[in-house]
């Protein structure tokens, strides 16, 4: 007896050392409330598609559903890290996360995503797996977003499909790095990846190697970035790019961003510059006003203007919500807007 309460003590303190030496860490957020999108439609079928080098799926036919519906995100990050004893961080996260059908309304199982391994030490980081890329990363790419969803950005004029980190799916099987020093930051991907070239048989697939870069420095109060990405040319779909150049600024309780971009995608109609700009103000009251502005040259692209609204409650809980339309090419303008509450974790 005396052996098994030896040999359980030595188990436990054995487990203490190893604990001290890792941990694993969890975090993320859940949200719900409302969604309104005027003359919501569900997907009854769905065809394969390619556009704009990726093997989409498009609504072949929509069948009304109701406007308003209950909207809902559970998103939990399970980070695994260790460091050496030189100072190397090793880390590793998967992310689990259950959503709404924005189609019907009905709620969606939650899944774990492609798993991302990253290498850290002093201002390098390198990302591999299901990684961001240059763009994802950006620190202005985004500006002030909308919504309790997040509905509405600055950016709704860019067409070009970038690298970006999958929250639900196995993502991109690439490479990022970045590295800092001072107020100067530099990032880089690159995507190795194949899809297959036709719709029809789905037979061939074909490399659609894809790259960005990007750099930025920020100053006293302002901060600007500059990233380009590209993607190779494939079958009858010639090379793709996007620029972009991306102001901020903070004064006090204001700040705002300022975007450009030129977008050269496959469709025609899509090609042409993006703009947008985006600002937040703070009232003082624990509410946080916001507006966002975005659009683009090209006949079909995404025109956004959404006004929002937070209210911070304390203890990582807000109330937050938006109202805003969007109005693709000639189309008509939809409304669209929410309201709901956030818990951070």
């Amino acid at each position: 007896m005396k052996k098994v309460l030896f040999a359980t003590t030595a188990l436990i303190a054995t487990a203490g050392v190893a604990a001290e030496a890792a941990e694993v860490n969890f975090s993320g957020y859940g949200r719900f409330g409302i969604g309104y999108v005027e003359d919501r439609t569900g997907d009854v079928d769905t065809v394969a598609v390619v556009t704009d080098a990726d093997v989409t799926a498009e609504t072949a036919e929509g069948v009304d559903t109701d406007d308003t519906i209950l909207v809902s995100r559970f998103r939990l990050n399970i980070d695994g890290i260790v460091e050496t004893d030189g100072g190397v961080r090793f880390e590793g996260r998967v992310r689990l996360q259950a959503d709404e059908d924005a189609g019907n309304g009905e709620a969606n199982s939650a899944g774990l995503n492609g798993a991302r391994f990253s290498v850290i030490y002093g201002g390098l980081r390198v990302d591999a797996g299901n990684v961001a890329g240059a763009f994802d990363n950006g620190i202005n790419y985004y500006g002030t977003e909308v919504g309790l969803e997040l509905f509405a950005g600055q950016y709704s004029g860019v067409d070009y499909s970038f690298l970006g980190y999958s929250s639900t799916g196995s993502g991109a099987n690439a490479v990022y790095v970045n590295y800092s020093v001072g107020d100067f930051s530099f990032g880089a991907s690159y995507d190795q990846r194949t899809f297959a070239e036709t719709a029809a048989d789905g037979s061939d697939t074909v490399d659609a190697d894809r790259w960005d870069i990007g750099a930025a420095y920020t100053f006293n109060n302002f901060s600007a970035e500059i990233i380009y990405g590209q993607t190779k040319s494939v079958g009858d779909l010639d090379k793709q790019s996007l620029t972009v150049l991306a102001l901020g600024a903070e004064f006090g309780d204001f700040s705002g961003t300022l975007f450009v971009a030129d977008d050269d995608v496959a469709a025609e109609s899509r090609n042409g510059t993006a703009y947008g700009l985006s600002a937040a103000y703070n009232l003082g009251t624990a509410t946080t006003l916001q507006f966002v502005y975005g659009d683009g040259s090209a006949d079909d692209d995404l025109r956004q203007i959404a006004v929002g609204a937070i209210y911070d409650l304390g203890g990582g809980a807000s109330l937050r919500g938006g109202i805003g339309t969007n109005k693709r090419g000639d189309g008509e303008s939809v409304t669209q807007a929410d309201f709901g509450a956030q818990f951070n974790f």
